[in-house]
């Protein structure tokens, strides 16, 4: 009698679980489904729009490669990947850098530089939108895609630091130490022992650095001024913000077109966090 009601207690939580699981999965897909839906549909407006279209079309994906004075969807595309890479590609470097340092040495302003960075997360990007246009202008930055390569990556390094030292800390020193008798420098340690450990954060800071600016609206709308200088989320916004010929299925199918990026990088990365999953179950 007891068997049978540990099991009947089982297959409920089992049910349960499987239940919520099942319900997230919904609520995640079914906007997206929309937005594909919404791509195929005819015509402008989404108040005709059908989740499952009655007559598909490839129109406004054709739209899409039409350039007009105020209208650069690839140009706008080419910009959000090069800044997004590029924007990845530092925050690893600093981040990992500077992670590595607070986590293995002691100096002058160690705990007083972790407070800043924790302090620093809770002040709004948007609240330094000002300070950052006059920094532009001053620079002589405005359309500058370099100077938002260079905010994104300041963005990610505090958290990231953060994230990442913590990860440092969970790699026995003693690895170092080992490394150091057998003649090893820090720059070695860091490289061929330190990284290759911390794979699983080093993608999870990668992947943040690469979805950031794609998703970014309000620095880069403040710095970029030139149509053909802008990035994605501009230029869509811009899309359907118009009075007249505003088009919010084509602007599904550019949204659809830059996820197709987000899903290649975290294909490359998926294994880097499947490792660090069953590494982590392995050790504890």
């Amino acid at each position: 009698m007891k068997e049978h009601s540990m099991h009947r207690n089982k297959v409920i939580r089992l049910g349960i679980t499987y239940f919520i699981l099942i319900l997230m999965t919904l609520i995640v897909l079914y906007p997206l489904a929309w937005t594909v839906g919404a791509s195929f549909n005819p015509g402008n407006s989404l108040v005709s729009t059908t989740l499952i279209p009655k007559n598909p079309t490839f129109a406004h994906y054709i739209a899409l490669t039409q350039t007009t004075a105020t209208f650069h969807y690839f140009s706008w595309f080419w910009n959000s990947i090069k800044i997004s890479i590029a924007t990845m590609v530092l925050s690893v470097i600093f981040v990992s850098m500077t992670a590595y340092a607070f986590s293995r040495f002691h100096f002058v302003g160690r705990k007083n530089g972790l407070t800043m960075f924790l302090l620093l997360q809770m002040i709004p990007q948007f609240s330094a939108l000002i300070a950052i246009f006059v920094l532009a202008q001053m620079l002589g930055l405005v359309n500058s895609h370099l100077l938002l390569i260079l905010i994104y990556t300041g963005g990610q390094i505090p958290m990231s630091t953060y994230l990442m030292k913590g990860y440092f800390d969970s790699i026995p020193q003693d690895l170092d130490e080992s490394a150091r008798i057998d003649g090893a420098s820090n720059t070695r340690i860091f490289l061929q022992i330190l990284m290759p450990l911390a794979r699983p954060m080093v993608a999870v800071v990668a992947m943040n650095g690469f979805t950031g600016p794609l998703g970014d609206f309000a620095i880069s709308s403040v710095i970029l001024r030139d149509p053909k200088a802008y990035t994605l989320p501009i230029g869509l916004y811009n899309l359907i913000t118009e009075k007249m010929g505003a088009s919010y299925t084509t602007f599904a199918a550019g949204a659809i077109l830059i996820s197709v990026p987000v899903a290649i990088v975290f294909l490359m990365l998926q294994r880097n966090f499947v490792t660090g999953l069953t590494e982590g179950g392995t050790k504890g």
